[in-house]
């Protein structure tokens, strides 16, 4: 196994981080921003409303989106665990 290999086995398990990663991060940004702007709007200054829907909109979206990502990240362990034998070199 050389650098390059090490270099793109390293940046796919990067990617699919991300891939899996960025429906929840960005249900608690959007709901993060409208509760701010609510919460500018109408001058109520309550840091526990601010938590609470972020949490149901994560949840929310990890139920829906759940199957997919585990989907993901059993087809991306399959693949490496099928890549196995290529990667090792015969001496």
């Amino acid at each position: 196994m050389n650098e390059d290999q090490v270099v793109k086995l390293a940046m796919d398990a990067l990617m699919l981080a991300l891939k899996v990663g960025m429906p929840l991060l960005l249900a608690g940004l959007i709901v993060g921003l409208v509760v701010s702007v609510f919460q500018a709007v109408t001058q109520i200054q309550e840091m526990t409303l601010s938590f609470i829907p972020k949490i149901l909109a994560v949840a929310l979206v990890l139920v829906i989106a759940g199957p997919w990502m585990l989907d993901q990240i059993v087809s991306y362990t399959a693949d490496l665990y099928h890549s196995i034998p290529g990667q090792v070199k015969q001496h």
